[in-house]
């Protein structure tokens, strides 16, 4: 029985930590929202390219050059700035969660 119980607390705890990040996910994309819209259907500003239907790499890509420079068109200062603050892990999981945007 003890160990029915350990497997269900693991199983709940993970669970906990999947919404977590999940939740996590979707605070980091707010502030990209705002410009690129709740799915990412929208060309930022009117100059971007829309990055719905992106993959996730090439999404890290775009972000990762946004932060040290050497990615970007007319929109590049602006994103370096959005970018600056985010850790490689936070890059990685925005890269998911808006590659899911539908």
């Amino acid at each position: 029985m003890k160990t029915i119980n350990k497997v269900i607390l693991g199983l709940t705890i993970v669970g906990s930590l999947t919404s977590l990040a999940a939740a996590g996910d979707a605070a980091l994309f707010k502030k990209c929202a705002g410009c690129h819209g709740m799915n990412a259907e929208k060309k930022a500003l009117g100059k971007s390219q829309v990055i719905q239907g992106w993959k996730a790499s090439k999404i890290e890509v775009a972000l990762k050059g946004y932060k040290d420079g050497s990615y970007g068109g007319p929109m590049k200062a602006l994103m370096k700035g959005q970018v600056a603050t985010l850790n490689e892990a936070q890059i990685k999981s925005l890269a998911k969660y808006i590659e899911s945007k539908k």
